[in-house]
């Protein structure tokens, strides 16, 4: 199973990243922007094709067709190829997404049973969504049993559906799929810190997303949400490019795919596209009497409609537009009355904002026997839920003062931009969910906000003083020890198996959250084989493993190499 779960996640990382190579590589632009611009164009290409087989009833063995495109693509690529490989900061990131990518396989790897907070059933009804499109099933499903096929947009499970027909067609490989393409997200926030800061500050982003406890779960928790925003950090990275004096040619279309793709991936970029489109408007309307520039606006619209339209246009044959348009959670979970909903944004942008220990909050979700599960669930609901401590638990208040000692570094123009950004996404992101979250939103539609953070963070590692380095390093250590190792071996059972190593995984449930217990039902009535399960007996090697992946992570920091491989 080690040499079936290698290989896979090598052929999903190529198809993912590679795949659009060829066109990417005739872009002018540098190397690395290169490498994201093809990750877009590979996940896009994949969608377009397996959606296609899909909506024209094509046979589905077609899909067996995707390594062999990839191959050929590859094939006659092999000179840009060896010249982008051969420009440093291109070797360097590929280099730490491999990094990046083992180190959430590996925590997958320990995972048995999905826990944590109120995530429950949403792993389910992904993987029914990847199935959906694989064995057209009925277009009248409801997944979970109540939700249907247009509450959420299909990007991600199209192309992960894919992935699990050409190796193999069960969870355990939608799972692994799921986690490639979301770890894919260090690509655009690599180029963003780098941006902000200098190349090292890639090495520095890696070091910090792998003991964040948002990322890594977010990476291997089976939905959407990592997935989209692959493509909203990249959009908002190349809205960045093309309003610099260089702004190479193709950065305004590629605003407009990424954020089409984004869209098209999870509802949850939705406020990202708005502000970036508002933004768009404002930066250019002092050339509002300028064709040139409608032109331009209409292109990328233009291109972001067509990335939408294969999507909206088959909805709307099937389903109505109040089918189409009306099934999101944004929509049915809204109160009855207007005053009621603005309320609920009130009091979800409070608990969002405010941490949960300072709130009395019915426990709910987390009551349970366990002293270890309700600890776990505790820090978990701190991590993914709020916005300060998504951040990490030092990492928000370095970021602010970061933020703060820059203000003047900048120009007015840019700081009223971020100004604007920050405000409107914090605001928007937390206002578009429709019901009640009393631990917060965090992680709905602000883990790009937060990966945002983490960029700027890394690109400020270098300028910070020896003190708040050594504070940062203290808080990463906490957040790794409460939100991730502590999260994953009670996911894993670890500490079941240590204390009461004869209890049946079914009956150790018993002891933790309804969550904890609600999805590992689901496991064992679909009969359910995880990634985890095919490594339960190795978690010491795992655990090795992981490591090593640390202390490789940690020396590339510190060697700070400008053109070395590792």
């Amino acid at each position: 199973m080690i040499a079936d779960t290698l290989g896979s996640a090598l052929l999903f990382l190529v198809l993912s990243t590679a795949m659009g190579w060829p066109l990417a590589a005739r872009l002018r632009c540098s190397v690395p922007e290169q490498l994201i611009a093809s990750t877009a164009f590979s996940l896009l290409f994949i969608f377009l094709f397996a959606w296609s087989v899909y909506v024209f009833d094509l046979p589905v063995g077609v899909l067996r067709a995707l390594p062999a495109i990839a191959a050929v693509a590859l094939a006659f690529s092999i000179p840009s190829l060896r010249q982008a490989w051969a420009d440093a900061e291109f070797r360097d990131l590929v280099i730490t997404q491999g990094l990046v990518t083992s180190w959430c396989i590996g925590w997958l790897a320990l995972v048995l049973s999905y826990s944590g907070g109120n995530w429950v059933g949403d792993w389910f009804g992904h993987w029914q969504r990847a199935v959906f499109f694989l064995e057209r099933l009925s277009p009248h499903l409801l997944f979970n049993g109540f939700d249907p096929v247009t509450s959420r947009p299909p990007l991600a499970n199209i192309v992960v559906g894919a992935f699990m027909f050409i190796t193999r067609n069960d969870f355990a490989h939608y799972q692994l799929g799921m986690t490639v393409v979301g770890s894919l997200t260090f690509l655009p926030a690599a180029l963003l810190a780098r941006r902000f800061g200098s190349v090292h500050s890639i090495r520095v982003l890696a070091l910090f997303l792998m003991v964040s406890p948002l990322f890594v779960q977010n990476a291997t928790f089976a939905w959407t949400k990592l997935p989209a925003t692959v493509f909203t950090l990249a959009a908002l990275y190349w809205f960045l490019r093309a309003h610099d004096s260089d702004e190479p040619a193709p950065a305004r279309p590629l605003v407009a795919a990424n954020l089409g793709a984004a869209i098209l991936t999870h509802y949850s970029a939705a406020p990202y596209a708005l502000v970036l489109v508002v933004a768009w408007l404002v930066f250019g309307w002092h050339r509002r009497r300028e064709r040139q520039w409608w032109q331009n606006t209409a292109a990328s619209a233009g291109i972001g409609t067509l990335i939408l339209a294969p999507w909206f246009a088959w909805a709307l044959l099937t389903y109505g537009g109040r089918g189409t348009f009306l099934n999101n959670p944004s929509i049915t979970d809204q109160a009855p009355t207007a005053s009621a909903q603005l309320w609920a944004m009130v009091l979800n942008l409070r608990d969002t904002i405010v941490p949960h220990f300072f709130r009395w909050i019915e426990p709910g979700w987390i009551a349970q026997a366990s002293p270890w599960g309700w600890w776990r669930d505790w820090f978990f609901n701190l991590f993914q839920t709020n916005l300060f401590f998504a951040f990490g638990s030092v990492a928000w208040l370095v970021i602010l003062i970061q933020l703060f000692r820059d203000r003047r570094a900048v120009s007015s123009t840019q700081r009223r931009f971020w100004s604007a950004f920050i405000i409107s996404i914090s605001l928007l992101g937390v206002a578009v969910h429709g019901g009640r979250g009393e631990w917060g939103l965090a992680h709905i539609c602000l883990q790009p906000l937060v990966l945002l953070g983490l960029a700027f963070l890394a690109a400020a590692w270098e300028s910070l003083g020896r003190s708040w380095r050594w504070l940062l390093m203290g808080g990463a250590v906490v957040d790794f020890t409460l939100g991730i190792a502590l999260q994953f071996s009670i996911q894993g059972f670890q500490l079941e198996y240590w204390l009461s190593p004869n209890t049946p995984l079914v009956d150790a449930s018993t002891r933790y959250s309804p969550t904890t217990m609600v999805n590992m039902n689901g496991k064992q009535v679909f009969h359910f084989t995880f990634l985890g399960d095919h490594f339960g007996g190795r978690p010491g090697m795992i655990l090795l493993l992981l490591g090593a992946l640390a202390a490789l992570a940690l020396s590339r920091v510190d060697r700070r190499g400008k053109d070395l491989p590792l």
